[in-house]
C-alpha cells in the first residue's frame, strides 16, 4: 500500500472532500496539520513548488496536488494504480 501525506488545517472543506475520497479507498492518510505542526505550512510550500492552498496530497512521496488534482485522478482511472490498489 502506498504511503499517502495530506498537509491539511482544520475547518477545510476541501480538506475533509480529499480525506473522504481516500478513506473510501481504504488507504491510511498520514495528516500534517499547517496549523499546528511548526514548520509544517513551509515545508508544504517547499515540497508542493510554491503552492500555498490545502490540501497538498502526497503518494509516495510524489506531489499530486490538492483535492480537485485527486479528484481527477480518481475520474480519469489513476489514483487506485498509485494507492497500490
Amino acid at each position: 500500500m502506498a504511503s499517502i501525506e495530506m498537509y491539511y488545517r482544520d475547518f477545510c472543506g476541501f480538506c475533509a472532500r480529499a480525506e473522504q475520497l481516500l478513506s473510501s479507498k481504504g488507504v491510511d492518510v498520514q495528516r500534517i496539520n499547517i496549523w499546528e505542526v511548526d514548520g509544517a505550512k513551509e515545508e508544504m510550500v517547499q515540497r508542493s513548488g510554491g503552492r500555498t492552498t490545502v490540501p497538498q496530497i502526497f503518494i509516495d512521496g510524489r506531489h499530486i496536488g490538492g483535492s480537485d488534482d485527486l479528484f481527477n485522478l480518481d475520474f480519469q482511472g489513476k489514483l487506485d494504480a498509485l494507492l497500490g490498489g
